[in-house]
């Protein structure tokens, strides 16, 4: 009998091209899933993930999910995908879930954390995952731009696909702000979000921080909804998928 497994899992995206399968690289997390289920089933398994995180982009706690029949328990197939996975990706539960349930299609939230170093040199553990400015942020004034970005807006100004045809608008319920020594670590919860669009939340708000733009310049780029008008794309390698929320 064909059932539905939602697995939680972990993963450093330094070495990978993004979450989604592509065919032109091979390094995906979605790839590198696939190919362990197939080994494990002897057929083609396809993985949805809650979110599609970018090239470098790292996961926390990142929801996927795949339907299979197999007569292996739950742990039996946590332990072979951990056997065969690389060590840059781990997951740390699995379990059956109703037929319908889609990992992206039913998230409700997201948060999304965005990890900053403003002193003069990163922490030599942290330094992969981190992004380092090397300059004191005015998180005062970085929190005053935040509240302008609370609610439902057309984020268009902050999504990199110029392209896009589907709508942009979204809805940011919280962005949080936590100080730990010469680290600012920055927590965006949404029902979604576009392409590039915390990294270049973060940019901005950065500048802000730099004093290289006001607080109240965010309405005017959210009205501009021109990318132009927005702040640089923070780099990846700070960037964290933290938890995907579903309902009950």
């Amino acid at each position: 009998m064909i059932k539905n497994y939602r697995i939680n899992l972990e993963y450093d995206g330094s070495r990978y091209d993004g979450w989604q399968k592509q065919g032109n690289t091979k390094q995906t997390i979605q790839g590198k899933i696939e190919s362990v289920l197939e080994k494990m089933t002897g057929r083609v398994i396809e993985v949805h993930g809650s979110g599609r995180t970018d090239a470098g982009v790292h996961a926390l706690c990142q929801v996927a999910n795949f339907h299979a029949d197999v007569t292996m328990t739950d742990a039996e197939i946590k332990e072979y995908l951990n056997n065969y996975l690389p060590e840059d990706i781990r997951v740390f539960s699995i379990d059956q879930v109703t037929d319908r349930f889609h990992s992206r299609l039913h998230a409700e939230e997201k948060t999304y954390l965005y990890q900053i170093e403003m002193g003069k040199k990163k922490n030599v553990f942290k330094r992969k995952y981190i992004y380092g400015i090397e300059k004191p942020l005015d998180v005062p004034a970085m929190k005053k731009a935040a509240d302008f970005l609370i609610g439902e807006h057309d984020f268009k100004s902050f999504c990199s696909n110029r392209r896009l045809k589907k709508s942009t608008v979204r809805s940011i319920k919280k962005i949080d702000f936590e100080t730990q020594g010469t680290t600012l670590l920055i927590r965006f919860t949404g029902n979604g979000f576009l392409y590039h669009m915390v990294r270049i939340l973060a940019g901005t708000l950065i500048q802000v921080g730099l004093g290289e733009r006001k607080a109240e310049d965010i309405p005017t780029i959210l009205k501009a909804k021109n990318r132009d008008e927005a702040g640089f794309t923070a780099p990846a390698q700070g960037l964290f998928l933290e938890k995907v929320s579903y309902k009950e």
